[in-house]
């Protein structure tokens, strides 16, 4: 068991980024959603790759198995952006942050704004 989601295919990671975003799903809902999608078969297959991967578990549900991941998203998540940080921006999160900041489709409402100035303001203060 890889567990690894960097080692993935394209395809692969269409249906977990599926899966993921439905919390679950079953092979119609992934060919229902994935782009250009390949034969019911070619998904049910895949689906049975991840799960042998380690990246998703199965149930039973009446005559359909129903794909869950077997990761929690928000741990995914921090994993994912964390490449993009030390891929893109050379590790800096500062940089990162910065280049989001000021995109100009980055809009951030003054709530917004306010709740990263608290999240700087609480890191400070643990010493981070």
């Amino acid at each position: 068991m890889t567990n690894n989601l960097e080692h993935l295919s394209r395809r692969e990671r269409q249906i977990m980024d599926i899966v993921y975003a439905c919390g679950e799903a079953s092979v119609n809902q992934v060919v229902g959603q994935i782009p250009d999608p390949p034969s019911r078969t070619a998904v049910r297959t895949m689906l049975r790759i991840l799960e042998e991967k380690g990246h998703l578990k199965h149930r039973k549900t009446g005559r359909e198995f129903i794909y869950a991941p077997t990761r929690p998203r928000q741990r995914v998540g921090l994993s994912a952006l964390n490449r993009v940080i030390d891929t893109f921006y050379n590790g800096s999160l500062e940089d990162a942050v910065a280049a989001q900041l000021f995109e100009s489709q980055s809009k951030l409402s003054t709530e917004q704004l306010k709740r990263l100035d608290d999240l700087i303001q609480q890191a400070k203060a643990q010493g981070r």
